[in-house]
């Protein structure tokens, strides 16, 4: 696995204009994706392996690996940005960076304007605390 990439809170930010049309873009393929595969679902139910499969369910499997394959795209985007996507539920993206020469994230969702809370990195959401000027020598308050 290569070294994550390490941001300053100044060059996290910089990519949030980036990243926050990416988030977007994902949470709005996410629930489609997600109904696709319930109706996947349904329609399987009643199909036995020996069938030949209908042209519904075809097209609904098809369009689930479509809308899949589009999801993946936009979290290889992010992934190649450096940052860390964490949830669908509110957007959740975390960026590694260095507290007192260890690792932690900084972490953004996607209602937030700034990138303005830190958690270390087994500590997750729940976790978060607020960024203050000493913490990180490149925030100027």
């Amino acid at each position: 696995m290569a070294a994550p990439r390490i941001f300053t809170v100044r060059e996290a930010e910089a990519t949030l204009p980036l990243v926050r049309g990416v988030v977007n873009d994902l949470m709005a393929a996410y629930p489609v994706w997600r109904e696709l595969v319930a109706k996947y679902e349904v329609l399987t139910g009643p199909v036995r392996a020996d069938d030949v499969e209908p042209d519904e369910l075809r097209e609904t499997r098809e369009a689930v690996t479509r809308v899949a394959e589009r999801i993946n795209g936009y979290m290889l985007e992010l992934e190649g940005i450096g940052c860390v996507f964490k949830g669908f539920d509110a957007g959740l993206v975390d960026f590694y960076a260095l507290k007192d020469d260890r690792l932690v994230f900084l972490c953004w969702k996607l209602d937030e304007e700034r990138i303005t809370h830190w958690h270390e990195v087994d500590a997750g959401f729940a976790g978060r605390q607020p960024i203050d000027a000493d913490m990180f020598s490149e925030t100027v308050a």
